[in-house]
């Protein structure tokens, strides 16, 4: 439908391998046991969200109904997770839960945030052979100013030999609205910028996978400005380009990942390097790819603004059972062998 797509290959994809990534904001995924060293007191049995065992296995069990669910007959070889509190979690979800048959391994950052949140990196090593993983603290815009995620940085070879560095990041929320936090994501945003530069300065045809939550909308400053993410929607884009895969789709009706008073934001996305966009590579994206996972089990009735909403967890301090607040997003690309 795009001229950016006129150059895919024709080759049928039952002839190579479809990776498919996964990037979810799973709303709170807290244990029941208290970090001294974090305010994670709210997620605790005797906390404001009365944060029980119960609560916490059912919260890993829906999970793994939607990374099924998204998988079809088999789940995604890619997932970042947003709002982990630590590596024990995604113990207790690959190890544990149902989803431990999918025999996933995992990455998780360990994050100066002030309430011990994290994200993770969860991958299937017969898609995926670990090589590296790094982690980038973002540095304050202020003098003693609330310290934020760490960018989580892995690379790996998939089945094509070819190496896939992928980033999850979080990037700082609007909780003091957005022109107030608003220097805390361009902090975040400069420093997931100093370290793609920095790899396509090595590899010019870098393969780059940027995912998370980005508390800001493809168009706003941290992500378009500073970032440089464009449109994949265009002639001429270089292979060092990096490109946002949702912006062309931004400000389609009830089209979002999250909520906010009857308002769709569209903050958790997909931006890659332009070389996925090339048919030269033997790793590229499919066509109509991403989209916004979100079937009936994941939606519920929007009583105050009309339409539906996300079925998440918790509202304030009472307990839904539901899934999260956002909606997954989901990405395939085509390995060839």
């Amino acid at each position: 439908m795009f001229l950016i797509f006129s150059t895919f290959p024709c080759a049928s994809i039952d002839a190579q391998d479809r990776l498919r990534v996964v990037s979810y904001n799973v709303e709170n995924l807290f244990d029941t046991k208290d970090n001294p060293e974090k305010d994670d007191d709210e997620f605790l049995p005797k906390g404001m969200m009365k944060w029980n065992d119960y609560k916490y296995w059912t919260k890993l069990r829906n999970i793994t109904r939607v990374l099924t669910a998204i998988g079809e007959m088999e789940s995604p070889a890619l997932v970042g997770l947003v709002e982990v509190e630590n590596d024990s979690v995604l113990y207790d979800l690959t190890k544990r839960s149902p989803l431990r048959g999918q025999k996933y391994e995992y990455v998780c950052t360990n994050s100066p945030d002030v309430r011990g949140v994290n994200v993770g990196f969860l991958y299937q090593r017969d898609k995926f052979k670990l090589l590296a993983k790094n982690e980038y603290a973002v540095v304050s815009p202020e003098k003693n100013g609330r310290p934020t995620r760490n960018i989580l940085h892995v690379s790996g070879r998939v089945i094509s030999g070819d190496t896939l560095d992928v980033f999850v990041c979080h990037f700082p929320s609007r909780r003091d609205g957005q022109m107030a936090s608003e220097p805390y994501r361009l902090a975040a945003a400069r420093t997931l910028k100093t370290k793609t530069d920095s790899l396509l300065a090595i590899r010019s045809s870098a393969n780059i996978l940027i995912m998370g939550d980005f508390n800001d909308q493809p168009t706003d400053k941290s992500l378009s400005g500073v970032l440089g993410a464009t449109s994949m929607i265009g002639e001429n884009i270089s292979k060092r380009q990096l490109v946002n895969t949702f912006f062309h789709r931004l400000g389609e009706n009830d089209f979002g990942t999250y909520k906010f008073q009857g308002e769709w934001d569209l903050i958790d996305q997909f931006i890659i390097s332009g070389n996925l966009l090339s048919d030269s590579p033997s790793i590229s994206l499919v066509k109509d790819s991403p989209r916004i996972f979100d079937p009936g089990f994941l939606r519920e009735k929007d009583t105050t603004y009309g339409g539906f909403k996300p079925f998440r967890t918790n509202s304030g301090p009472n307990y839904l059972g539901g899934f999260s607040d956002h909606f997954p997003i989901v990405l395939d690309l085509i390995v060839k062998e």
